[in-house]
């Protein structure tokens, strides 16, 4: 190597690197037909930096040299594998043996080379973190499997082929990986922790004395161990850790899928969820192995919020930072403060808590996942840079310490020779400049680690650390007598402390809380001093407190909700908030207290998306459920559907929202839904039946729209309307479909249409979609449930009645085929858009609107008061009163009945609004009128939207909005209608 390259090296290198290659040359020249004429100035500066580095590559260089030359030779020191190429090398060398002892040292000896090759690669930054970590479990996954594959025939040889009892099938072993090797994260000295099983009970066939399958497979994981572990002359492959099994080291080597799905159920520990998540089948039965990480995914991952995850990754670090002051390993980078550990702890903590729900989080390496968090909007983008930044810097580092000697540690050295490696290895130019950008990121960790984990009890102080709501635990623990508690609820802002007292002795005497365990118990008594201590920050805590109380209850049982409420103190000043302002909001969360996870973040709480973004978010959520899973897939749109609602609500009380925008969103929700429901529908009726042809031949894909009218066909949904819908379909009703059990397009489209019904309204977990009405279809309730466009056109033109055009005026493509919804929209036009006779439309219009008000008015019109009884005293009803909400939508239908054969421009829209701006555009209504029928009607739909919100019919006090009423029935009368 010449001196300029020598001479770039630190100072305190120079002398380690030039003895390495003096030493390569003495055992290079030392074998026959080796030499180093072919390596060039770059190979030396490579060597250089590994010789400075690695004790490992130099002694297996030395020793084997021509192993490190044909490295070299062959261009694999200079390049990535190709997929599947380092399983070929280790599989070549398996299979060459013709023994187990050959089969170890074939193994040991291929990993010294693969070792030998990371590392270089690695050291020289040929290979960035990834792909250092794919390679190196690549060559774990090789090992660990060819291995098996070698061992297996051998021992169905010897001992019989074992055989599943209910099955009769031949059994393979499954070896998962953990950990790191489970992630595809393994570092340069890896122990692999393992976890063997087999798919069911039995015993060997083809031998005179057979084995219980358990017995037999114990005999190959033995075999298997005993190929990787030990230490022989030629080294180790891997380190193999089997005591993740279930009872750890005590616990059999090997169990069957029932036993293990048995064990996590009824024994698992939080810890042992903690290290499934990175399970992956390595070896063995793939497919076998796929059916056991189902059977034990639900224990993993639970299908509700989960944030006594949280709890569980708290006691884990408290027990690894005892042991890390124990044994004096604060210099640790991978458990001690800010150590690798915490960025996996943060991780996998969303991952715990809501990976039941969020499929996009059931994945392995820790990049990714926290690539997820960023992009779902868990954590804030500058702050996963951070964790991801730190995360590699310790990587590298971690990395730069085993490749000194291949040893298993993560211990910064306190050796000033291995610190100055270490340091040139990262880039540094001495130890401090190195040590002092280590100690930042471990900071930064350190302090993300604690925002996730810390324990919302510990605040600091000069008093140490103090219990948030400590002041009301002797209270609800019954610790005080009843006069001292109703004192102090009265000294903190109740009205009826007595009230509230006996409210919260009804809470601990009701039957959830009776039956509760021990250590939902003691969440409830972490929760409950929480809640008194924000409710008395509200103006009204009697409110809050008897709005809350039975979510309290509900979730008693589920106390993890509880966890989440007791962990996120945001969380429940939001909870109070809401409830505070609306009982409807605080009955959804009770009824679903799933939505609780919507508190979490409050820019997302009070911002609702866009359409664009409602109808992909939904789309992206459906795509991680199996296409066969219907209960997954109706679950997820039940959910999306009460998320979205309370958002939408939450930012109307937050006065994020005007009305208009309400009723925006609420309708791009239900048309995001219908879109996938329709998506969902179409595929099963056409798995069963194949696809229907219209009468050119051509396959309807789907050929059918749904229709909306009333509020969601006018843009005007509010909190909990149901659907006005009319389904429309342009098949051939005679043509058959063209699956295995054909059937006609008229029977197919029906089918459709029931099954789109059925996933509406079925009520599951999360309850049902929406309520459909489907009255408004051709010859209503007794018309067929879905009309060919044909017969919807012939039955709109010669039979339907004139109310029914009036809500044609009303009537939307929702979602469906462009093709049929632009026929459909010509058809609306054309049937509106006919002349008409206008007295005979005012005395039906009129006629029509009188039937209503005597049925649904109050009882001052039914008491025949009549349509103007103003100051009778009485209520006024918002929606079917004289001079309410439906004499002014009836206004509107008159007049683009009236007035769209010559002003079509009017059937453009479907909302009042719109309609009534259009009106004033083509001079048909005064300016001064549409206006005021705009404003007036804005008015009384928040007024509606408010009672909605307080649970409360849309019937309010007679004085209010008088004047207003006497306008529209003006307005009512001078367009001739009575």
């Amino acid at each position: 190597m010449s001196l300029p390259l020598l001479a770039e090296l630190p100072a305190a290198l120079q002398p380690l690197v030039s003895r390495n290659a003096t030493s390569l040359r003495n055992a290079v020249a030392a074998v026959d037909g080796l030499s180093l004429d072919d390596w060039n100035e770059q190979r030396w500066a490579e060597f250089a930096r590994v010789a400075a580095a690695s004790d490992f590559v130099l002694e297996q260089s030395v020793r084997d040299p021509a192993m490190l030359l044909a490295l070299a030779a062959s261009g694999e020191l200079d390049r990535a594998f190709a997929a599947g190429e380092l399983c070929a090398q280790v599989a070549g060398a398996a299979q060459a043996a013709g023994s187990e002892d050959e089969l170890a040292r074939n193994l040991r000896r291929q990993r010294t080379r693969q070792q030998v090759r990371i590392i270089w690669r690695d050291l020289t930054r040929q290979a960035d973190l990834v792909q250092t970590c794919r390679d190196l479990s690549d060559l774990a996954d090789a090992a660990i499997d060819q291995a098996y594959q070698w061992l297996y025939p051998r021992l169905c040889a010897q001992f019989g082929t074992p055989t599943g009892n209910r099955s009769g099938l031949p059994q393979q072993m499954v070896v998962l990986g953990m950990g790191k090797l489970g992630a595809v994260e393994l570092n340069l000295s890896s122990d692999i922790d393992l976890i063997f099983a087999y798919p069911e009970g039995g015993e060997t066939v083809g031998v005179k004395r057979p084995l219980d399958n358990q017995e037999f497979f114990t005999r190959l994981g033995q075999r298997l161990i005993k190929a990787l572990d030990p230490i022989t002359v030629d080294g180790f492959v891997f380190r193999v850790d089997m005591r993740l099994r279930p009872y750890g080291s005590s616990g059999a080597l090997v169990l069957s899928f029932n036993a293990l799905e048995q064990y996590y159920q009824d024994q698992g520990r939080d810890w042992e969820r903690y290290a499934m998540i990175k399970a992956r089948v390595v070896a063995g039965d793939q497919q076998a192995g796929a059916q056991l990480q189902d059977l034990l995914r639900p224990f993993v991952y639970r299908r509700y919020l989960d944030f006594s995850a949280i709890e569980a990754l708290r006691t884990m670090k408290q027990l690894i930072q005892q042991e890390v002051r124990r044994k004096g390993m604060a210099e640790n980078i991978k458990l001690g403060a800010g150590g690798i550990r915490e960025v996996e702890f943060i991780a996998q903590a969303f991952q715990l808590i809501h990976g039941g729900r969020d499929l996009s989080l059931q994945q392995r390496p820790l990049l990714k996942v926290l690539a997820t968090l960023e992009g779902q909007g868990y954590l804030p983008p500058a702050v996963v840079s951070e964790l991801r930044e730190g995360y590699e810097f310790l990587r590298y580092t971690e990395h730069a310490i085993q490749a000194i000697a291949d040893r298993q540690t993560q211990m910064l050295p306190d050796d000033e020779l291995d610190r100055a490696r270490i340091a040139f290895m990262l880039g540094f130019a001495d130890w401090a400049s190195f040590h002092a950008q280590l100690m930042h990121w471990r900071g930064r960790i350190d302090w993300h680690f604690r925002q996730v984990i810390a324990d919302p009890d510990e605040e600091e102080g000069e008093e140490g650390e103090v219990v948030v709501g400590g002041e009301w635990l002797p209270l609800w623990e019954e610790a005080q007598d009843e006069e001292a508690a109703c004192r102090q609820l009265t000294d903190a802002g109740f009205a009826d402390a007595a009230r509230a007292l006996k409210q919260l002795a009804s809470l601990r005497a009701s039957p959830q809380l009776r039956a509760m365990q021990r250590l939902g118990r003691e969440r409830l008594d972490a929760f409950i001093p929480r809640l008194l201590a924000q409710a008395v920050e509200h103006a009204d805590p009697d409110l809050v407190l008897e709005r809350v109380l039975p979510l309290v209850e509900a979730v008693a049982r589920r106390s993890a909700y509880l966890v989440l409420l007791t962990e996120n103190p945001g969380a429940l000043r939001r909870l109070l908030t809401l409830c505070a302002a609306s009982p409807w909001i605080a009955e959804q969360i009770t009824r679903f207290p799933l939505l609780l996870d919507e508190l979490l973040n409050e820019g997302r709480l009070f911002s609702p998306p866009q359409a664009p973004e409602l109808a992909a978010e939904l789309r992206e959520r459906l795509t991680r459920i199996p296409e066969d899973d219907l209960e997954q897939q109706m679950e997820a749109l039940r959910h999306f559907k009460l998320a979205h609602s309370l958002r939408v609500a939450a930012s109307e009380i937050a006065g994020n929202l005007p009305l208009m925008k309400v009723s925006d969103y609420l309708t791009w929700l239900a048309e995001a839904i219908l879109n996938q429901v329709l998506a969902l529908a179409w595929r099963q009726t056409v798995a069963r039946h194949g696809q229907p042809r219209r009468s050119d031949g051509s396959l309807c894909d789907p050929g059918f729209i749904i229709v909306g009218y009333g509020k969601v066909g006018g843009i005007e949904l509010g909190h909990g309307s149901d659907l006005d819908l009319v389904f429309i379909h342009d098949g051939d009703p005679q043509a058959e479909t063209d699956g295995a059990k054909p059937i006609d397009s008229a029977q197919f489209f029906t089918r459709l249409g029931q099954r789109i019904i059925h996933l509406l309204t079925t009520q599951t977990n999360s309850g049902q979609l929406y309520d459909v009405d489907m009255r408004l279809r051709p010859s209503g309730a007794s018309g067929l449930l879905v009309s060919s466009l044909g017969a919807f056109e012939r039955y709109q033109r010669n039979e339907a009645w004139t109310w029914e055009h009036q809500a044609l005026v009303r009537a939307r493509v929702l979602v469906g085929c462009p093709q049929v919804g632009a026929a459909f929209e010509g058809v609306r036009a054309q049937v509106l858009g006919q002349a008409r006779d206008l007295d005979k439309l005012r005395a039906e219009v009129s006629d029509m609107r009188a039937k209503m008000r005597d049925n649904l008015g109050t009882r001052a019109t039914q008491a025949g008061l009549g349509p103007n009884a103003f100051d009778s005293g009485v209520a006024f009803d918002i929606k079917q009163d004289a001079g309410g909400i439906v004499d002014i939508e009836f206004m509107v239908q008159y007049a683009a009945l009236a007035w769209s054969h010559t002003h079509p421009a009017l059937l453009r829209y479907t909302d009042n609004i719109r309609i009534l701006e259009g009106l004033e555009e083509v001079g048909l209504m005064p300016a001064s009128d549409a206006i005021l029928l705009r404003e007036v009607y804005k008015a009384f739909r928040s007024a509606a939207h408010r009672q909605a919100l307080q649970k409360q019919a849309g019937v309010i006090d007679a004085g209010q909005f008088v004047d207003e009423r006497r306008q529209v029935r003006r307005i009512w009368g001078e367009l001739g209608l009575t």
